[in-house]
C-alpha cells in the first residue's frame, strides 16, 4: 500500500485510574515525535502517513503504554484506504476548522 492513509487510535490502558491521562499522554508523545501529521480528538489521535509508517507507530504508542505501566490495552483501530488515492486529514476536516 503505497498511498497515504488515515488510522484514528484508541488505546485504553488498564491503569491506576489516576494515570490513565498520564499514559494516554505518553502515546500521544510517541505520535507527536514519529514526525507524523496527526490530530488529537477527545476519543482518539488521527495519525496520517504510509501505511507501514503508521502501523509501525500504533505499535510504539502502544508499548510505551505498557512500559508506562499498564497491564492492558484495549486498542481500537479504524483505517480509512484508499486503492488509488491518498487519504488526508485535512480534505476531512476543512471544512470544520
Amino acid at each position: 500500500m503505497e498511498h497515504t492513509i488515515n488510522v484514528a487510535l484508541q488505546i485504553l490502558p488498564t491503569v491506576a485510574p489516576e494515570k490513565v491521562y498520564a499514559t494516554v499522554d505518553e502515546a500521544i508523545a510517541v505520535i507527536h515525535n514519529s514526525g507524523l501529521k496527526y490530530r488529537v480528538c477527545p476519543f482518539e489521535t488521527v495519525i496520517e502517513g504510509k501505511y507501514d509508517e503508521v502501523m509501525a507507530v500504533v505499535r510504539q504508542a502502544q508499548e510505551v503504554c505498557f512500559k508506562a505501566g499498564a497491564s492492558q490495552l484495549l486498542c481500537y483501530i479504524k483505517m480509512q484506504i484508499k486503492k488509488d488515492a491518498d487519504v488526508y486529514i485535512d480534505d476531512k476536516m476543512e471544512k470544520y476548522d
